[in-house]
């Protein structure tokens, strides 16, 4: 979980650039909370039509308020604040209208957007899909503990945003997650119901709520067959490890500046001055109309002097292969090609950095913990897309700068387009770069379905799979690289439908996320690839070079 003092070292220097009126700092600090906010006020929601309001609201009074912020540390924990109570005011204004509070006809709920876009299966899928059957004061507060427990909050924060002591807070949570356990088991049910359980249900409308909540769970205690759970039920809070924030969806448009206001109109409305004064400097003119926009999920914020994502030519990287015999414990088919004999990293003989690349391996056996991760020196590593940039679309870019370490997680969409995959490349290399591990819980082509034995997180026989290019390393759901210097992650997606998010990470979350395993609830441990020096593996398409198409990067890099 990341800690206030990390939160602080990344953030402080941005905090204080934007309330003394740094458009390009304020434009960072939006993009980079953005996804936070929009997963607390989605998930307390449920994805009604009312989130992108209620996001916008927050963020503009964020932005407004900016300037009263006495303490830096605080940013967070007073950003999620200000969103909650934007949740309770539109909450208190729809009562007194008495409007309807279900999702709209044609409006995707939060859950389903959640399992969609982070390829929940199991019992991930279930906790999820779990939310819809809680009233909007746990939905509210389940907004919260799901990032306290995927590592976004910390408990006096979660306390801090509903207002309440941490005590409090603990007995609030444990409450609800009683709930929550109430509805998993009739998310559980309904999913194989008993003839009386199908007879009951057939004078429902199919909108979860709190009546039918309790009618259902009455059934379920007294009934052998639904109340059995079948499977070992994991605790929900082990569930939610390591789960990444749900990307801001294509079409959702931020206003950061003066939304369509003069600026005599802004000034009336409250927008601080050093706020305002940023925004109609001559320097920063080009973008004080301008909008962040979540285009695909990429959030975007252009400023004058940044290039904008470059649209490349056809790759000439090769790219070949079929799905071939995927791992000891995965009957299933698998994309990625495989070698003859496990090799969990590669030959440490050569001393001279950049002489080492990862080779095709085999996953390791699901039950055996990882080797030690070995600490290397941490500073910090500032990102141009923000805390949680999310890349989804070609020329999608970041530059990562510092000393520390970087999460890629992996969002393959064989139902959007499967077929060959063009792999993201590692650019304009200053400096070192390490892939130090792998992790969350399962490789991409480990079988993710209990009653499909072809689907895999590459795809399924039904959709097609996503294929590497010969020769490629398969990617887990989460890799981990250590950066110390500056270099450009680009996503060269040609084929194939694919996303990752990138987050600066700490040394104790990827430690935290390989120690995950089998008995969490997990496919398999992690892996562990850094042997502490300068021998340790670099990313496969890495050069020290700038191409004009990162594509063309080639596979086997010499750094």
């Amino acid at each position: 979980m990341r800690t206030d003092v990390h939160v602080s070292r990344q953030w402080r220097a941005t905090i204080a650039a934007a309330q003394a009126g740094d458009r390009r700092a304020l434009d960072e600090l939006v993009e980079g909370w953005l996804p936070l906010v929009y997963n607390v006020v989605g998930r307390a929601l449920n994805g009604h039509a009312d989130v992108d309001d209620v996001v916008q609201e927050t963020m503009l009074r964020a932005v407004d308020h900016l300037g009263s912020l006495r303490d830096p540390d605080s940013f967070r924990s007073w950003l999620v604040a200000i969103a909650m109570r934007q949740i309770r005011d539109r909450a208190r204004r729809r009562q007194e209208r008495k409007l309807d509070e279900g999702v709209p006809d044609g409006t995707a709920d939060f859950a389903e957007l959640t399992v969609l876009r982070l390829q929940l299966e199991g019992q991930r899928r279930e906790v999820a899909e779990a939310v819809r059957w809680l009233d909007a004061e746990d939905r509210q507060l389940v907004s919260l503990w799901w990032l306290e427990v995927s590592g976004e909050l910390t408990r006096r924060e979660l306390a801090a945003a509903v207002g309440i002591s941490r005590q409090h807070a603990a007995v609030r949570v444990q409450r609800m997650k009683e709930r929550l356990e109430i509805s998993r088991g009739i998310v559980r049910a309904l999913d194989g119901a008993c003839p009386e359980l199908r007879e009951l249900t057939a004078r429902w409308d199919g909108r979860p709520d709190s009546v039918w909540r309790k009618r259902l769970a009455r059934h379920i205690r007294g009934c052998g067959y639904c109340g059995d759970p079948r499977d070992s039920v994991v605790p929900a809070e082990r569930l939610l490890v390591g789960i990444a924030l749900v990307p801001v969806p294509a079409g959702f448009t931020l206003s950061l500046a003066l939304g369509g206001k003069t600026a005599a109109a802004a000034t009336s409305a409250g927008w601080s001055a050093k706020v305002l004064g940023a925004l109609t400097k001559p320097a920063v003119a080009v973008t004080a109309g301008a909008t962040i926009v979540a285009g695909g999920a990429y959030v975007v914020a252009q400023t004058p002097d940044r290039p904008a994502p470059h649209t490349a030519t056809a790759p000439t990287a090769t790219v070949t292969g079929a799905p071939a015999p995927t791992s000891a414990n995965t009957p299933s088919p698998s994309p990625s090609a495989s070698s003859s004999s496990p090799s969990p990293s590669p030959s440490a003989s050569a001393a001279r950095y950049g002489s080492v690349v990862d080779a095709v391996d085999r996953a390791p056996d699901p039950d055996t913990r990882p080797g030690t991760l070995p600490h290397r020196p941490e500073t910090g590593v500032t990102s141009t897309g923000g805390a949680h940039a999310v890349l989804n679309h070609r020329g999608d870019h970041v530059t990562l700068t510092g000393r520390g370490y970087v999460l890629v997680r992996w969002q393959i969409a064989p139902l959007s387009r499967a077929g060959s995959l063009v792999m993201p490349s590692w650019t304009g290399l200053k400096g070192r770069l390490f892939h130090v591990a792998s992790g969350g819980g399962r490789r991409m082509d480990d079988r993710i379905s209990s009653t499909d034995t072809s689907s895999t997180g590459m795809g399924s026989s039904a959709t097609g799979y996503a294929v590497l290019p010969a020769g490629t390393q398969q990617m887990w759901q989460n890799e981990y690289f250590y950066v110390d210097g500056s270099v450009t992650f680009t996503v060269n997606e040609r084929g194939a439908d694919y996303g990752v998010s990138v987050f600066p990470s700490t040394w104790d979350a990827v430690e935290k996320d390989v120690l995950y395993g089998p008995p969490d609830g997990a496919i398999r441990y992690g892996l562990v690839r850094d042997d502490g020096k300068d021998s340790a593996p670099v990313p496969q398409y890495a050069t020290r070079g700038t191409p004009s198409d990162p594509a063309t990067v080639a596979q086997r890099s010499r750094l």
